[in-house]
């Protein structure tokens, strides 16, 4: 089933927390990907509404308000500023950065959730919720941190776990504490709004896995991400509850009801609606009609965001829209797993991070490299890792020495042998450049629809590598002296491929596309003529050419490792490797039956802390596996998640439950368990050799 053409397009990227600034993690996340989505979709001639803002309500920030000594209104102002002007300086280009503390997003929550009430959407309840005594205070969820009662963590907080990504209520944890008093909270009773989301588990079930909607179908969800799937099925079939939709506090969109006094929505229900009122305010802005992205069946609706945000955008959210009747569900929602930073994971209360406004600061012109290294390591299927040295190395040997590299030898010998203006192509004998320039083009195209942007970058600086190889293969710089009519058509033919990197990189790399095309000479980039051979014309003359990228010097890179470290190391370890085990002969290694498989299912074994049972999908087969990852994985996060097994292990009994295989894992010199897990994805039942 393949998607409706769509006359339009609803793209959203997750609103960023406006109590601190944004780091590669969160651009690597949802941002960046979206930014690239979009500016593909407008350069096939789409229309495209893409729509982002800061999320300013919530406990958090009440929180960083109390500890700096200020108020709500004033952290938000500070990081929605920085973070906007760090954006536009990086280059995401939003048709709208809007803010949720505006009158025009309180108003539209509000009657949203009044609509919502009106159609017995919630259930009015009383329960007993976390006070704390000493300051007088129903505690929202981040005003509560404890245990997470899935991974162990003790920095867990009311609404989450940020360790491993588990979707929290403030009761589920394990010696909860206040965070304002920092003492043991006392339950008492309080009203509030709930969502009972077990009433929607059928339609969503039949939405999420079989893409859906009312007996109709609305999207193919063989393209969305194993992770979506697998998280939204694990909640589902783990049975959905009844979750409050407001909250005891005095920041955030007041309840608009008579008995809603001293209560505002549940920021979950605020933030999405959020995508909404900015849509509003663009379409106000531009004489558009708002509804028309977002209540016409013909939009396509997208959401970008991190693999922490999946239930919001795909159970809560969806609910929520169905509920009210007459907007669009999303048709994909992209979840990016999470990027790490130098061998560990990235954390705001550790400052273990590269922030965007530094990087802007630090790295004036250099927004595209850090594009296409993110790009590069997209954590699309599985988490990745960004290190400075890895930074450097693709910035030279790939931006420079092939990209650039190619651009300038063509664009030079065009200025020495013609004066800079592009010579003709008499005769082709080359159709093989034509041919590959076709494939490529097809090939970028299909994984960008896809949304598999790793895939299509690399596909994209390939057209450069095709470049130099033709380059290096002709010669031109010697056949000059025999054969000077031939070095035109080679030249002529060397800009075309350029003219097709300048168009296959823009969504990717716009600054260096925008030089390049200012180079050849050309007006604008049109995405239908990726793959042509007749996009510069003969006769026209260059403009001044410059190198698009320039070497970044070791020095560079040391300083910013020595501002890293500087500011806080990563704990150290306080282990040590294990010794090398005794040689095997290569005969014994053949004898493992190493497969590929896929987690369908996951779950607790009762009265173990230590292991989780699996359905395994190993293509031919389907096997119940056991594993001793408790405290390292939650059985939500494993679902959907491709892994490695020995397929040729005896049975074996554990807690009473036959376990037929074994999953590979890599133990870290502090006793963390992590997945072997393939580079992308492969057909189940592979082997592994």
């Amino acid at each position: 089933m393949e998607n409706k053409v769509a006359k339009k397009h609803l793209i959203t990227a997750a609103l960023p927390y406006a109590n601190g600034p944004i780091h590669i993690g969160h651009l690597a996340g949802a941002y960046l990907p979206a930014d690239i989505y979009a500016r593909f979709l407008r350069m096939k001639g789409e229309d495209v509404a893409f729509i982002c803002g800061s999320d300013e309500h919530g406990a958090a920030i009440t929180l960083r308000a109390k500890k700096e000594g200020t108020t709500p209104q004033a952290i938000v102002d500070k990081y929605h500023q920085l973070n906007a002007k760090a954006f536009s300086d990086f280059g995401i280009d939003f048709d709208i950065f809007h803010r949720t503390s505006s009158e025009l997003h309180h108003k539209t929550a509000q009657e949203f959730f009044l609509e919502l009430d009106k159609k017995r959407a919630f259930t009015k309840e009383t329960r007993e919720q976390f006070y704390d005594d000493e300051y007088n205070q129903f505690l929202a969820d981040r005003y509560v941190t404890g245990t997470c009662p899935k991974c162990s963590s003790e920095r867990a907080y009311g609404d989450q776990c940020e360790n491993c990504g588990s979707s929290l209520n403030p009761t589920d944890l394990i010696n909860p504490v206040s965070t304002l008093s920092g003492k043991t909270p006392v339950l008492k009773e309080t009203s509030h709004w709930y969502l009972p989301m077990e009433h929607h588990e059928r339609w969503l079930k039949e939405w999420i896995e079989n893409g859906t909607l009312d007996g109709k179908p609305h999207h193919n969800p063989k393209e969305w991400r194993n992770q979506v799937i697998g998280q939204c099925k694990s909640w589902i079939d783990g049975g959905l509850h009844s979750r409050a939709m407001t909250r005891d506090l005095d920041w955030g969109v007041k309840v608009p009801t008579t008995d809603g006094e001293g209560k505002v929505l549940y920021v979950w229900l605020d933030a999405p609606i959020g995508y909404i009122s900015a849509t509003k305010e663009w379409a106000a802005q531009n004489n558009k009609d708002w509804k028309e992205y977002w209540q016409n069946e013909e939009t396509n609706l997208v959401h970008f965001i991190g693999k922490d945000n999946i239930v919001f955008h795909c159970i809560i959210f969806p609910i929520l829209l169905k509920t009210h009747e007459g907007y669009n569900l999303p048709v994909n929602v992209p979840a990016n797993e999470f990027l790490n930073l130098e061998g560990d994971k990235i954390s705001t209360s550790r400052d273990w991070a590269v922030w965007l406004h530094e990087f802007n600061e630090e790295f004036p012109g250099k927004q595209d490299v850090l594009r296409y290294v993110l790009c590069s390591i997209a954590p699309e299927t599985k988490d990745s890792e960004f290190t400075w040295d890895d930074f450097q190395a693709r910035n030279n040997s790939e931006l420079v020495a092939i990209y650039g590299n190619f651009v300038n030898r063509a664009t030079v010998l065009v200025n020495k042998y013609y004066e800079g203006t592009i010579p003709e192509l008499s005769q082709n004998n080359y159709p093989e450049i034509a041919q590959q320039l076709k494939k490529s083009a097809s090939t970028i195209n299909e994984k960008l629809t896809k949304m598999q942007f790793r895939d299509a970058q690399n596909e994209a600086i390939n057209i450069a590598r095709l470049g130099n190889k033709f380059l290096a293969e002709t010669e031109p710089w010697k056949l000059i002296k025999t054969d000077p009519e031939e070095v035109k058509n080679i030249l002529h033919l060397s800009l075309q491929i350029a003219a097709n990197c300048a168009i296959a990189l823009a969504p990717f790399l716009p600054d260096s596309s925008a030089k390049l095309t200012a180079i050849l000479g050309l007006g604008s980039l049109n995405w239908n003529d990726l793959g042509s051979t007749q996009i510069v014309a003969a006769d026209q003359q260059l403009g001044k050419v410059e190198h698009l990228f320039q070497k970044i010097e070791d020095d560079i890179i040391v300083k910013q490792k020595e501002k890293l470290n500087s500011k806080t190391k990563p704990p150290a370890m306080e282990t040590t490797l294990p010794a090398f085990k005794e040689d095997i002969v290569y005969d014994d290694f053949l004898k493992i039956d190493l497969r590929v498989g896929t987690i369908l299912k996951a779950e607790a074994v009762p009265k173990s802390n230590k292991l989780l049972q699996f359905l395994v999908d190993l293509g031919s087969e389907r096997r119940t596996i056991l594993s001793g990852i408790a405290k390292h994985y939650s059985a939500e996060e494993m679902v959907g998640k491709q892994v490695q097994v020995i397929a040729n292990l005896p049975p074996r009994k554990m807690m009473g439950v036959e376990s037929q295989g074994m999953i590979l894992m890599a133990e870290n010199e502090d006793g963390k368990l992590s997945l072997m897990q393939p580079d992308q994805s492969i057909t189940n039942g592979s082997s592994i050799n």
